[in-house]
């Protein structure tokens, strides 16, 4: 039986954004995998620092236990996939509750918070959440707004409709960021004057005089994934 659901943003124009979380086995297994990864570097790093140091290694081993043990999570989640080598693994990704790409401020606190989730043993107060919760959550999750979820089978350059990559008129929340690459990977399955009566709600975020509402907006979901001028 699967354990794994569907969690839905919806967005204040109505544009759904599906993701499907990851259950309780899967995030299990990849911290498993994590945890040997995590256990083999400070073990190399054990043996080279006793090497090099000899008994002046105890002060650089507590640092580096420290830095493995709170950091390892926060430094893969901010590198390109989102993920650790264990989430990887598993296929899987942490992302903000918007769909879109976790932030250091998030990635830092739901990482720190897992002091908390440990309690009373053994990580019980994560594995009460998460069985508690349709969307999976831990407390760090929680508290930092992030969800882990598998990651799609394509990437999202690949989903969007092609548009020279435009800057939006004025910084947009994470929900309007969210809301605009949604529709962006849409519009090829809507009628045409559906796409542009959608793209006209974000008018306030396009150059003034935009000859194409549609395709303006296209190239504005193209900005807010990465895409740049120039970019094959």
């Amino acid at each position: 039986m699967s354990l794994d659901t569907l969690y839905t943003a919806e967005t204040p124009e109505g544009i759904a954004l599906s993701l499907r979380p990851a259950g309780v086995t899967a995030r299990a297994l990849a911290y498993l995998l994590d945890l040997l990864i995590r256990i083999a570097v400070f073990l190399a790093l054990l043996f080279a620092l006793r090497v090099l140091f000899g008994g002046m290694a105890g002060g650089l081993l507590a640092i580096t236990y420290f830095a493995i043990e709170w950091f390892y999570s926060v430094l893969f989640e901010l590198l390109p996939k989102h993920a650790t080598p264990g989430k990887r693994a598993l296929g899987l990704t942490v992302v903000m509750d918007s769909g879109l790409p976790i932030t250091p401020a998030a990635s830092l606190l739901r990482n720190l918070l897992r002091a908390v989730d440990f309690f009373p043993l053994g990580y019980g107060a994560a594995w009460v959440s998460m069985l508690c919760r349709a969307d999976f959550k831990r407390l760090g999750d929680l508290a930092a707004g992030t969800l882990v979820v598998y990651q799609p089978a394509t990437g999202l350059h690949a989903q969007l409709p092609q548009a020279p990559p435009l800057a939006p008129r004025r910084p947009l929340s994470s929900r309007e960021q969210a809301a605009v690459v949604s529709w962006a990977s849409r519009t090829e399955r809507l009628s045409p004057a559906r796409s542009d009566e959608l793209a006209q709600l974000a008018s306030s975020i396009l150059p003034p005089h935009a000859p194409d509402a549609t395709q303006a907006l296209r190239g504005v979901a193209q900005w807010l994934v990465g895409r740049r001028e120039g970019e094959a």
